[in-house]
């Protein structure tokens, strides 16, 4: 029997008896044990870049649920930080960022991104070390238009926060420095990724959370390009482990975006049709797309949107996930419940 994790399988283009399983923000807050855990750290980054916690946090849901695959705890607001721009999280109000460092200023810091960010790699090797060989281990980063909405709009932004409108302003207002910021954050992120395969990730995720209402010339310039340039970046620094790409909010796009990124994954977010899965599925495996609202609901609705997710994407390679994160108020019981209705526990 192969120990190789079936979520990479998939990403190979194997088609199993069912799909791998795994939940976007699997360790959270719906876990009593996370919260317990999280109450023990002052503050949510010291949290995150804590590695015997956030390896603990990682492993909870595997001990709990037994996904198939594991996704390192970290945030995609940590890269910021390793650019010299400060961040840190309010109760009740989310991710705050002081004022964004010079892109000359950033891109000196860029190459040491990986190293500076190390606690995030010594969680993965702790991870590793504990999870089974047929469990795959996830690392990620936001994508780079992502966190430069965060960047750039700061904690001055009272501009639509839902679409990140002040970054897309300045998308349009002061193109050549949104894209020289885009610019860094490729080198950065592509650093970061590499130290995470070398410390023991079984694949990389590229989180891009804000590609939603892009009209085509942004969607271009602000995702296509650094994603494509991205994954260039990071296979030329050696790492050959699969890539996964999430243009959340993109479904439109997502076919193209299938053959012109060289991801081996494509990740659909809840709007994503079952009809339009199917065709990205022909070009690339795919991931995705139960309604996270859907999971905190459960019942007969749940039952049957598995059903029908199995139907229309189970002949294919697919992994079963969220098109989104978990919600903290989901019930554990819901979850295994999907996992039970897949076979998967």
């Amino acid at each position: 029997m192969s120990t190789t994790p079936s979520l990479i399988r998939v990403l190979q283009g194997e088609i199993l008896d069912r799909p791998p399983v795994w939940f976007m923000r699997q360790a959270g807050r719906y876990l009593p044990e996370y919260r317990a855990l999280r109450a023990q750290a002052p503050d949510f980054i010291a949290f995150c870049l804590n590695p015997e916690m956030a390896a603990e946090a990682t492993l909870q849901p595997m001990r709990r649920f037994g996904f198939d695959a594991a996704i390192v705890f970290a945030d995609i607001l940590l890269i910021p930080q390793a650019l010299g721009q400060d961040v840190w999280f309010e109760t009740g109000e989310g991710p705050k960022l002081g004022l964004m460092p010079s892109p000359g200023r950033m891109a000196e810091l860029a190459d040491g991104a990986g190293e500076h960010l190390h606690q995030v790699g010594e969680t993965l090797s702790r991870v590793r070390a504990e999870l089974e060989p047929e469990r795959a281990l996830i690392g990620f980063a936001g994508a780079p238009w992502t966190v430069a909405t965060y960047m750039l709009d700061g904690h001055h932004n009272t501009m639509g926060k839902g679409e990140r409108a002040q970054a897309r302003s300045y998308a349009y207002s002061d193109p050549d420095r949104v894209d020289a910021v885009l610019d860094v954050l490729v080198e950065a992120t592509a650093r970061y990724l590499k130290m995470q395969a070398d410390a023991g990730a079984d694949a990389l995720k590229i989180f891009e959370s804000w590609a939603e209402g892009l009209p085509d010339d942004l969607f271009e310039r602000l995702v296509m390009r650094p994603h494509q340039k991205l994954v260039a970046r990071v296979r030329e620094l050696g790492v050959t482990v699969p890539l996964i790409g999430f243009p959340r909010g993109s479904a439109l796009h997502a076919e193209r975006y299938a053959r012109e990124v060289e991801v081996q994954g494509v990740a659909l977010d809840t709007a994503c049709s079952l009809e339009r899965g199917r065709e990205v599925q022909a070009i690339k495996p795919i991931q995705g797309a139960l309604d996270p609202l859907l999971l905190r609901a459960g019942g007969a609705a749940l039952d049957r949107r598995v059903d029908a997710l199995v139907e229309a994407w189970g002949e294919g390679p697919w992994i079963f996930n969220l098109g989104h994160g978990i919600l903290p108020d989901v019930p554990i019981a819901h979850v295994e419940q999907v996992l039970k209705r897949l076979g998967a526990q």
